[in-house]
């Protein structure tokens, strides 16, 4: 049977290259960007890519009606969210004085400091954007074959600051440790772009395609 996954279309992020990363690691699969409720609820995987401001994309959300879908999705089948389709898992943003988000996992999210201390003690420069590398936290179907501090592709200003640390799936240092993956039952979600990030981010796709969530 042909698997469907549906790469969630809500106006912003770069969804034409996800779905393209997507394609390449599952070529068998029928891979659509869509906002369509039908086709999101008969996908047998679910991709939440995004960037861009958490109001905004907040917003786009629910012009699209898909807070539900999301929500659903979440509960029943395996979901990968990707940059803002990590951080807008979290209660709430301290972007623009304080933005509500969906809720799903508790958590906030956090600006990094414009003060960090970087190469030669310069100032680190907000957005984090570039290859960084991803120390696991916790073992997981979607590692398998990516050796622990490989680099993947950042660009962000925020950062994910869940209140339970057994959701915590890897870390980053940038002039902080900041959280970079979490993962719970059938979740997992990511700040880098897996589908910017070479051989290891198509490692990692390829790993959400085949993942069966116990």
């Amino acid at each position: 049977m042909v698997q469907k996954i549906a790469v969630l279309d809500y106006g912003m992020g770069n969804l034409r290259s996800v779905s393209k990363a997507v394609e390449h690691v599952a070529p068998d699969a029928k891979v659509r960007v869509t906002d369509e409720h039908a086709w999101i609820k008969a996908a047998d995987r679910i991709v939440f890519p995004g960037q861009g401001a958490a109001r905004d994309c907040m917003a786009a959300i629910g012009e699209h009606h898909l807070n539900r879908e999301v929500r659903e999705a979440v509960q029943n089948k395996p979901f990968l969210g990707i940059c803002m389709g990590l951080q807008v898992l979290m209660d709430c943003s301290e972007e623009n004085g304080g933005t509500d988000l969906l809720g799903i996992l508790s958590g906030e999210v956090r600006r990094f400091k414009s003060d960090m201390p970087g190469d030669n003690n310069l100032p680190l420069k907000i957005p984090h954007m570039g290859w960084s590398q991803v120390q696991q936290r916790q073992q997981h179907p979607l590692w398998e074959g990516i050796d622990d501090g490989a680099r993947f592709y950042f660009v962000h200003s925020y950062h994910v600051v869940p209140r339970q640390p057994e959701v915590i799936a890897a870390t980053t240092d940038y002039g902080v440790e900041f959280v970079s993956a979490v993962a719970r039952g059938n979740l997992f979600a990511v700040q880098f772009h897996p589908e910017k990030s070479a051989d290891a981010g198509l490692r990692l796709l390829k790993n959400f395609v085949n993942w069966e969530p116990s």
